[in-house]
């Protein structure tokens, strides 16, 4: 095994190195402190392997995504969300039996428990979608048991898949103030969400084909990314032997912010800042490069990717064929090309490596099927929930599962006396 040497105060200190099986070189520093005192410092941990996982390997510089070994590129063309769900989760794809059994599971949990209803009816009208999911999907916790066996393990794996859905719809229908609609289960899970989005009882309704699609393949590509954070916090969580609803609970509210699962909010909302404004993409991104207060290019740039988002290219290609399948004109999609175009030739972004990443994309999507962009998180948690689910189940067999404890380097106040106080 080949080392890494370490000098510090004139003594040497080796650690070993791994390898991964795409030949990720890592220096372990599991012994660093106990050898010598010292930790690393890494600021977001950008630069800190925190597991071994085997579910999703990233190439940033090369643009390269694959589900357990599969191109992301392969896998969108022709795969159904569900079986790549099973993929994530179990690690190889289900044969024949196996799909069927899996697809019956999931179409025989979708209900909620009706205790649950009066949850929702608690909420205010004006609660965002992602706090009522968050509570939601803790709150399972207090309906179905959350047993240690793999019996168990994989009954709430399935009831977590078939209600994501359910509770996503029915926080919606809370928030506009129309009745909850009731899965359909001779429906695919796409559409048999998007039902329970738009439909209104006792009337017809029909799911747009091209809308499922669209909905699979956004499912699809944001199942997993690596220790992401969301998923870092439900791995978190998950290591202190937390119960799957409470770790996945915790992933909900960490993909909440802006600077994950709400991105692709704040790119539809720029867009529509550019275009009521009259500018022009050349101004806007002229006043990004001065960095003028309150304006940035959302949608660009990633920590990991060094090249084009994978996903981006995929998304970019299924908003044109959604578009033009259904001929609608949108104002904003233009806009997004132009603005692209406007970036990738301007030799500040080039430097920069900084490319559209999947969040450039999928909101304007969202956005033609009617989901409204206080929605466009959930959307998100509903592709990434069986990818937390993967990592969750991955963690629970690692022999090196530790319950996750950072270090960090002190720079407050050193020692000093308490005096007490005259009262």
């Amino acid at each position: 095994m080949a080392n890494a040497k370490l000098e510090v105060d004139g003594k040497t200190y080796e650690l070993p190195i791994v390898e991964g099986t795409e030949h990720e070189r890592a220096i372990d520093i599991g012994a660093l402190r106990n050898k010598s005192g010292l930790i690393t410092l890494d600021p977001g941990y950008g630069n800190t392997g925190s597991c071994r996982s085997s579910i999703t390997f990233i190439d940033g510089d090369q643009g390269i995504l694959r589900y357990r070994g599969y191109p992301i590129e392969e896998i969108a063309a022709s795969a159904h969300f569900t079986e790549v769900c099973y993929l994530l989760i179990y690690g190889e794809r289900p044969d024949a039996k196996q799909l069927a059994r899996w697809k019956a599971d999931l179409t025989r949990h979708t209900l909620l428990h009706e205790d649950m209803k009066k949850f929702f009816e608690g909420y205010p009208p004006a609660a965002h979608p992602m706090a009522i999911m968050a509570a939601m999907m803790a709150s399972l916790s207090s309906f179905y048991p959350a047993g240690d066996d793999d019996e168990s393990l994989d009954l709430n794996i399935i009831r977590l898949i078939a209600k994501s859905k359910t509770l996503a719809a029915f926080a919606y229908k809370k928030s506009i103030g129309q009745p909850f609609v009731y899965p359909q289960n001779s429906l695919s899970w796409p559409a048999n969400f998007l039902r329970m989005m738009f439909a209104v009882p006792a009337e017809p309704y029909e799911v747009d084909p091209v809308f499922e699609d669209a909905l699979n393949l956004l499912l699809i590509l944001h199942l997993d990314h690596e220790q992401n954070c969301s998923t870092s916090t439900a791995r978190m969580v998950a290591s202190s032997g937390a119960n799957l609803f409470a770790s996945l609970s915790a992933g909900v509210c960490a993909l909440w912010g802006p600077r994950h699962g709400g991105a692709n909010q704040e790119v539809v909302e720029m867009l529509e800042t550019i275009r009521s404004s009259g500018s022009t993409c050349r101004a806007f991104v002229e006043k990004v490069k001065r960095k003028e207060a309150g304006v940035r290019l959302m949608g660009f740039g990633h920590r990991v990717y060094k090249s084009f988002d994978p996903r981006a290219k995929l998304l970019k290609a299924a908003a044109d064929r959604i578009f033009g399948k259904l001929g609608i004109e949108d104002p904003l999609l233009a806009l997004a090309k132009e603005l692209e175009e406007t970036a990738l030739h301007d030799d500040y972004f080039v430097e920069r490596k900084l490319y559209p990443n999947v969040d450039f994309y999928s909101g304007i999507i969202y956005r033609a099927m009617g989901i409204p962009t206080n929605m466009f998180t959930v959307m998100f948690v509903l592709g990434r929930l069986p990818g937390w689910i993967a990592h969750f189940r991955e963690l629970r067999t690692d022999p090196d599962n530790r319950i996750s404890r950072p270090r960090q380097v002190y720079t407050g106040a050193t020692v000093r006396a308490w005096e007490p106080s005259a009262t």
